[in-house]
């Protein structure tokens, strides 16, 4: 019955080539520098810019969060702060939520 399976002659399969380790070293250090300069670099640098926006939030300041809120702030503290959205309506928000100051005079535009 050996009509349909073909006869596959074993063959003593060669030793792999060893490549050049200095060759291998050199992939991951270029792998390395192209992450470091695409990747991780301007992530930081926005990771920068954003804690520089938060750290100069003051009391008048009208910003948009990450959810899309206007608001106006009202308080802040160390990690959170008050925005006042409507008229007499205040919602306190991590200050991690901001997304952007927003112009002077912004929020009665809209």
């Amino acid at each position: 019955m050996d009509f349909f399976i073909p006869a596959a002659m074993a063959q003593a399969a060669a030793p792999a080539p060893q490549g050049n380790p200095l060759v291998t070293l050199l992939m991951f250090a270029g792998l390395f520098i192209f992450m470091w300069l695409f990747i991780i670099r301007p992530q930081r640098k926005r990771q920068k810019e954003h804690q520089e926006l938060v750290g100069a939030l003051k009391k008048g300041d009208e910003v948009v969060t990450t959810s899309g809120m206007l608001g106006r702030v009202e308080k802040v503290d160390d990690d959170y702060l008050v925005l006042e959205v409507a008229d007499n309506m205040k919602l306190k928000f991590q200050k991690v939520a901001v997304h952007a100051i927003l112009p002077k005079g912004t929020i009665k535009n809209i």
